[in-house]
């Protein structure tokens, strides 16, 4: 039997689509026998490898690495599921797209609310160049499967991925798989 390739990703988001995947609890067992986790926040690997065969992408595009990054998953990956409000839809993290781009978004975090050394840090490494706009993964690269919730719920995590490791397409339907929130 061939493993299946798995790797989840955090892009722009809170982590709670991954602290929903931690709570399939002991199905977590049964999956590990059937995939290599080849990339995730939860393992130390930096580089996302080549033929990975199924993703899940939190978060949405914020920042110049995600851009980056989404752009070689999308070329080193069969499946990308789309998982969690903010990948879907740019969710919480689009909010930041009401305050007219990346620089009054810096200028309102570190100069106006700052109460200490108000100046926004210019060392290199500090913050990751940001993108004027906040995207959901779909306005970026083509997404497979999505898979809504914030965060989804660890059955329907289950519900989407079971069918995925058999070989077929999760089917997606109905108020307990689509409700997004």
């Amino acid at each position: 039997m061939t493993r299946i390739k798995l790797a989840t990703v955090w892009l722009g988001g809170c982590s709670g689509c991954h602290m929903s995947f931690l709570d399939l609890d002991e199905w977590l067992i049964d999956l590990a026998a059937q995939v290599d986790i080849v990339y995730s926040p939860i393992v130390d690997i930096k580089e996302y490898p080549e033929g990975v065969d199924l993703v899940l992408v939190e978060g949405a595009i914020s920042t110049q690495e995600h851009l980056e990054l989404i752009h070689k998953i999308r070329e080193r990956t069969k499946t990308i599921i789309s998982f969690g409000d903010c990948a879907v839809t740019g969710n919480v993290t689009a909010l930041r797209n009401l305050s007219g781009g990346a620089k009054a978004v810096l200028q309102l975090a570190y100069v106006e609310q700052s109460d200490v050394n108000p100046q926004i840090p210019h060392s290199p490494g500090i913050i990751p160049p940001l993108l004027d706009q906040v995207v959901p993964v779909h306005q970026v690269v083509s997404v497979d499967i999505y898979l809504p919730g914030c965060p989804p719920s660890a059955p329907r995590i289950r519900a989407a991925l079971e069918p995925l490791l058999g070989g077929e397409k999760p089917e997606i339907v109905g108020r307990k798989m689509i409700k997004f929130g």
